[in-house]
């Protein structure tokens, strides 16, 4: 396939909010070898925001993870041959029947079973296999344009992650913000990323006489409950250093609120990544995740893995990982119990002090 044929390209990201998010250095890439062509989006809507503002993309097309046999029908008229090139930047079958469907040409993430990936390779012109302990996938994403750039040009100068555009905060929630205030995110999507609610009091309890902490959350049942939960065992004087701002923020607005911050604090989430994306100095507390296929990537980093696989504590830039104890870090298993609600005995045994520790190297008082 000519290089100086593909006129228009879709990229393909059928999965959640920080997923997409990441797919920014890959779009970048992209735009500046064909910085003639049409750059599309596809992915689920309600991810679609973390791309606002995002100028070298043309259209985004949103879907959502369930459809009927008729919205089927339409997407599939919708996409229909109307590309020269697909990216498919996750392995799954439906991300590829999308490319299949849409483009002429495909390049894309293939599961490393062959029972999984031998079609896909089939349907390809170049694959990149999953690598979820020694490949970043910001890394993975950038080399499915390997066969169209030398290695030099990928990985040889300043990757970031770009955010979606600033927006001005509501005027009542600007009004209620400090001078200097820390973002807590303590609410992941499952429960073996959680870390212990005790330990959330307490290093609230430390920042608190010295800062304003505002807890973030999206605007969901378990969010709201467990922040609640951490507000309840709070001490009344740190009660009133809190700014309880879960569900009343959308995506872009949460990314201005980030760049506002002294700092930010939470867990393996796609608000960690958002907050990097932010320039926001970041300290985050991973589990079963390896950092090096998942950490929140630091801005302008060369090369192609900023982390190594386990470290008690790593700085890169603006990014701290920090990792619980334990020979079996990082396992990439949903915890102990490798199911969702599952409990994380390196989560639970992370101590405060370690927190506090980071938190010190930013040049943040506390008690």
């Amino acid at each position: 396939m000519s290089q100086k044929h593909i006129k228009k390209i879709l990229i393909i990201a059928t999965r959640q909010i920080g997923d997409t998010l990441i797919t920014t250095p890959l779009i970048s890439a992209a735009k500046r070898i064909w910085p003639d062509a049409q750059i599309d989006f596809f992915g689920y809507e309600n991810s679609l925001s973390m791309l606002s503002g995002n100028t070298d993309i043309h259209q985004l097309i949103g879907t959502r993870p369930k459809l009927s046999f008729i919205d089927y029908l339409k997407q599939f008229f919708l996409l229909f041959k109307r590309y020269d090139l697909a990216v498919i930047t996750q392995p799954s079958d439906r991300a590829y029947i999308y490319g299949l469907i849409a483009a002429k040409h495909r390049v894309g993430v293939i599961p490393v079973e062959p029972k999984l990936n031998w079609w896909k390779k089939k349907i390809s012109i170049h694959n990149v296999e999953v690598d979820y302990f020694h490949q970043h996938v910001i890394t993975e994403k950038l080399r499915l344009l390997e066969p169209f750039v030398s290695e030099g040009d990928s990985f040889g100068h300043p990757i970031s992650v770009r955010p979606p555009k600033p927006v001005e905060l509501p005027s009542e929630i600007q009004t209620e913000l400090s001078e200097s205030f820390v973002v807590i995110h303590p609410t992941p999507l499952t429960a073996y990323k959680r870390w212990p609610l005790a330990n959330w009091v307490e290093l609230i309890e430390s920042l608190s006489e010295n800062h304003q902490i505002v807890l973030s959350g999206a605007p969901i049942a378990q969010d709201r409950e467990l922040n609640q939960a951490i507000i309840d065992l709070l001490s009344d004087s740190a009660k009133k250093s809190i700014l309880n701002l879960d569900g009343r923020l959308k995506l872009d607005q949460l990314g201005t609120l980030l760049r506002q911050a002294k700092l930010y604090i939470g867990v393996d989430t796609s608000v960690t990544h958002l907050a990097a994306a932010c320039n926001a100095p970041t300290i985050t507390l991973f589990g079963a995740t390896p950092p090096t296929n998942f950490g929140p990537w630091p801005n302008g980093f060369v090369g192609k893995q900023p982390y190594a696989l386990k470290a008690t504590t790593q700085k890169v830039g603006k990014i701290t990982i920090l990792q619980g104890p334990g020979d079996c870090v990082p396992c990439r298993k949903a915890g102990c119990e490798d199911k969702p609600d599952s409990r994380s005995d390196c989560l639970i045994n992370l101590p405060v002090r370690l927190v506090l520790e980071a938190v010190s190297t930013y040049g943040i008082t506390f008690k």
